[in-house]
């Protein structure tokens, strides 16, 4: 079984007031391509379709160009909603379009929905989980206690039943992590405070491959077949070193797979420059790399600077952030003030558990979360 695995396209996305529609047209086109000349299975979108709730009118009509382009490569497609994603929206129509084998789940209905594909080795089960929080299933499981993310994941597993010696595939879009692990993360993710809702990666270990979304950075989670397939494009400066990919998967028969990466090359790359003003506008530095890219502009220059933007962008037309570093100024000063509204707005518990994930790489399981929750109701009590 051979599928591609992709996630966080965040149609309809903005960066620095830039639309980035004409950079995702280019990267699906090339998506396109890998689909005709990979032939895979089964094309899999592991949430964040969209960057907002409600998306632009062009940002609709360009997703479903994709939609309709790869549907015309005979492939099956499954997707499934984001932390971004209206949950309705991506639900519309699925009945329907299920029959044209496009795979539509934006909710959560008390079970996830399994869609089987057929190879050669026999059957494959999909198993389709959209972005859940421990709220939003609290009513299909009255008799469990479930608070934490963990305790939600677990109780949606056990009501499906999943015969683990069979080959199975999950496509979720959730904070997976493992005790130990920095996993990477960037600027463009939404970020929960404390990493409260992070999930044990354990809880999915017997899939057969794990396909998740919400980190935009290709990585593993502790072992190859749970893995983050990263956004398609860089969506922030912190991205800058990121290479973009698609990722396809070969299941071939039981715990044999193959994980290969195929490039994405954007129309501007995004990157960052440093130095005084003159040195950057000479013709030396400009014809190093593509002038028209999507800059960070680090100046270090001590002397005052008439319109520096202007200039600079008179040879850089895509600068989408300019910035001072050296002595003569307080860089850090708006970082600063951000992060004091944050903290005041903690409670005790939120900022230990930032804390902690800040020190463990991972978020606290309930028994600590619970241990910290009595020590804190104890204080408060003296």
């Amino acid at each position: 079984m051979k599928f591609i695995h992709l996630s966080d396209l965040h149609v309809g996305k903005i960066v620095n007031s830039c639309p980035m529609l004409a950079e995702q047209r280019h990267i699906f086109k090339q998506i396109i391509e890998y689909i005709k000349t990979e032939k895979p299975d089964a094309v899999i979108i592991a949430g964040d379709i969209y960057d907002r709730a409600i998306p632009g009118v062009e940002a609709v009509k360009l997703f479903d160009d994709f939609l309709t382009d790869t549907a015309n490569e005979d492939t099956t497609v499954m997707l499934i909603s984001g932390n971004h994603d209206s949950p309705e929206r991506i639900n519309f129509a699925s009945r329907l379009l299920s029959e044209k084998k496009l795979f539509l789940c934006g909710s959560f209905n008390g079970a996830i929905q399994k869609v089987v594909l057929t190879d050669k080795y026999g059957d494959v089960n999909f198993w389709l989980l959209p972005f859940i929080k421990p709220i939003s299933i609290n009513s299909f499981f009255p008799e469990k206690e479930i608070e934490t993310y963990d305790q939600a994941l677990i109780a949606v597993l056990e009501t499906a039943n999943i015969d683990y010696s069979t080959r199975n595939v999950l496509v979720s879009h959730q904070f997976y992590t493992k005790a130990g692990l920095s996993l990477i993360r960037y600027e463009s993710e939404l970020t929960p405070v404390g990493g409260l809702d992070a999930i044990d990666s354990g809880l999915i270990e017997k899939f057969d491959y794990a396909a998740l979304g919400h980190l935009h950075g290709e990585q593993s989670v502790g072992a190859e077949h749970i893995r983050y397939a990263g956004s398609p494009l860089k969506y922030s400066f912190s991205e800058c070193q990121q290479k973009k990919s698609v990722s396809m998967i070969t299941l071939n028969k039981k715990n044999s797979l193959e994980v290969k990466t195929l490039p994405l090359t954007p129309i501007h790359d995004m990157r960052e420059i440093k130095g005084k003003i003159e040195k950057l506008m000479s013709s030396e530095v400009v014809s190093l790399e593509n002038n028209e890219d999507y800059l960070r502009v680090l100046l270090t220059d001590e002397e005052e600077i008439m319109d520096p933007l202007n200039k600079l962008r008179s040879v850089y037309p895509n600068i989408m952030s300019l910035d001072f570093v050296n002595s003569g100024r307080n860089n850090d000063t708006d970082d600063i003030s951000i992060d004091v509204e944050k903290i005041v707005k903690l409670s005790p518990y939120e900022l230990f558990a930032e804390f902690f994930l800040d020190i463990q790489s991972s978020g606290m399981t309930e028994e600590q979360a619970e241990i910290v929750r009595e020590i804190l109701e104890k204080e408060e009590e003296l």
